[in-house]
């Protein structure tokens, strides 16, 4: 069975559909202002940012975290997991 993430906040779903029907906490809109996106990578042991490089083991710890070079600017938007 396969397991589908949330690519803003790392929540995992059984199913795309039931991943993506849910209000997301780290969406970039705001808290609850969108729904869970679905990180299209596979899993993996150590997750990187498309913005930075820097990794860590999930997709949850990853993305609580400021990017210092995202595009919105320093410190203006969260890592984001690169596929």
């Amino acid at each position: 069975m396969s397991n589908f993430y949330c690519a803003n906040c790392g929540s995992k779903s059984s199913s795309i559909s039931s991943l993506t029907t849910n209000s997301c906490p780290r969406h970039p809109l705001g808290p609850s202002k969108g729904k869970h996106t679905l990180y299209e990578g596979s899993e993996k042991s150590k997750y990187s940012c498309k913005y930075c490089g820097s990794s860590s083991s999930s997709i949850s710890s990853l993305t609580a975290n400021s990017c210092s070079r995202h595009p919105n600017g320093s410190s203006k938007g969260k890592h984001s997991p690169a596929l």
